[in-house]
């Protein structure tokens, strides 16, 4: 019972704040400038990390290939340089993105 008592209050808090909280002042202008600026600052951030993990694993993979087999090591060095140059591409134009994001405020 409580639960559902719960439930309730959270709706009706939520429905009852919902509007004041979206109501556009007089000097609201830059509202959406700042969720744009802060959309930006998270995608280059959320970019940056995910770019950062993934080289980091595409390296440590390649590197203990190389160290099982190292005759392989030309065979495995050359698709590991190719896709981290494309993961730092993909970092890169998230980059832009969020410069042309902050560019409309």
């Amino acid at each position: 019972m409580s639960k559902n008592k719960l439930k309730l209050a959270s709706a009706a808090l939520t429905t009852l704040t919902a509007a004041p909280a979206f109501a556009q002042g007089a000097g609201a202008e830059g509202s959406a400038g700042s969720a744009a600026a802060i959309g930006a600052a998270i995608a280059i951030g959320l970019a940056v990390l995910g770019g950062g993990l993934g080289q980091g694993r595409a390296a440590a993979a390649a590197l203990e290939g190389i160290s099982r087999n190292p005759g392989a090591a030309p065979r495995i060095q050359t698709p590991m340089i190719l896709g981290l140059a494309l993961i730092e591409s993909l970092v890169l134009f998230a980059f832009i993105i969020a410069f042309l994001l902050v560019g409309k405020i």
